[in-house]
């Protein structure tokens, strides 16, 4: 189901969105879906944006250097941990009209070696954005969470808004504890809240931590390319343009206390991805070294975005095909980016988590 491209020109930069001439507060809009949506929010509307970041190890402000002297974005470094910062930008910025929360430690990785971590960012830090968000009268506060609050799938059957939280891994079950914050803060308080769920996304400015930049980091200098156990764990992967347009549909469109799920109706094993991309840049399947499964690792998530669909009108444009051509293209056009990103720190956990987990048995055709 998708609404392809007909000319030169992309289908978003026509949109028509309603939200004008609001200021937004965006939490976390150094990352990579959060630098992607500013990009998406000043391209298709007159909003003011105003982004707080911490700027951790995968939030980049290099990411958002193209529009950083645009005169209606503002940049302030600031954690969502953090009470007294958050009351000052409160106290300067009274007239705030929507609050959307990207904010989040996300690494399931990093999350079973670093797990309080990710409690303190992605559950207290949620709080306190809930908190400030009653304080300003916002009139929504909008969630970003993820389809891995649901747990696993079997072999059929989509995850759906109205399935019980299940989640495997410290990282989603911080992110399925906020989700239940936000709608105990709209049960309790009457706060307006939305709630969106997601799949894989993928595209430009995506720390190499993940699979797909990880993947094109090492195969263009052919190095090892980890691969989870048989490689045979499915998921369903998005462009990160249509996950933006969804977000900002919702903080439009969305009735008040309400999930939706955004997927791309692309679900691919992990390993058909790995080699789509040895492909692309010519380099051999050898490349792939297969290591211990990780712990609490789901099998399968498939995203039903048929209430997205019907009540916002929303479906993903951009196919698997088109948007791994984008990707690839862009890494390797970017290489300056991807060089400069990798930290010290990174390496390092990099090396810890990795090199220690590879198996001697080939799972190789």
């Amino acid at each position: 189901m998708y609404k392809q491209e007909t000319n030169s020109e992309s289908q978003v930069n026509n949109l028509k969105f309603k939200t004008q001439n609001s200021k937004l507060l965006i939490t976390g809009g150094a990352g990579f879906i959060g630098s992607n949506f500013i990009k998406f929010v000043l391209s298709n509307t007159a909003n003011q944006v105003i982004n707080i970041d911490s700027l951790t190890y995968a939030g980049n402000l290099e990411n958002l250097v193209d529009i950083a002297d645009n005169p209606r974005y503002t940049f302030i470094k600031a954690d969502i941990t953090d009470k007294t910062a958050l009351q000052e930008i409160g106290k300067t910025y009274t007239d705030i009209d929507y609050i959307i929360n990207f904010a989040a430690e996300s690494h399931v990785d990093r999350s079973i070696v670093e797990p309080n971590l990710f409690v303190l960012t992605n559950v207290v830090g949620t709080q306190n954005m809930l908190n400030l968000a009653i304080e300003l009268g916002v009139k929504k506060y909008l969630q970003v969470s993820t389809d891995e609050v649901y747990g696993a799938l079997g072999q059929t059957g989509k995850f759906v808004e109205t399935m019980s939280l299940e989640p495997s891994s410290p990282y989603s079950a911080s992110k399925a504890s906020a989700d239940l914050l936000v709608m105990a803060y709209h049960k309790t308080f009457q706060l307006p809240v939305n709630i969106t769920r997601c799949s894989n996304n993928y595209g430009p400015y995506q720390f190499p931590e993940k699979l797909i930049p990880l993947m094109i980091n090492n195969a263009r200098q052919d190095k090892s390319l980890p691969v989870y156990g048989t490689g045979m764990n499915v998921r369903d992967w998005i462009y990160v343009d249509d996950h933006c347009r969804g977000i900002l549909t919702t903080l439009e469109k969305g009735r008040n206390g309400e999930v939706y799920n955004f997927g791309g109706d692309a679900e691919k094993p992990n390993i058909e991805i790995v080699k789509l991309i040895l492909e692309k840049l010519g380099k051999s399947n050898d490349l792939i070294t297969y290591v211990e499964d990780r712990k609490g690792h789901d099998w399968r998530y498939a995203i039903d975005f048929l209430k997205a669909n019907n009540e916002l009108g929303w479906e993903p444009q951009v196919s698997f095909e088109q948007g791994m051509e984008k990707t690839i293209n862009w890494y390797l056009d970017n290489l300056d980016w991807m060089e400069r990103v990798i930290s010290g720190d990174y390496l390092r956990f990099y090396s810890k988590y990795y090199n220690r987990r590879i198996l001697a048995t080939d799972f190789t055709d």
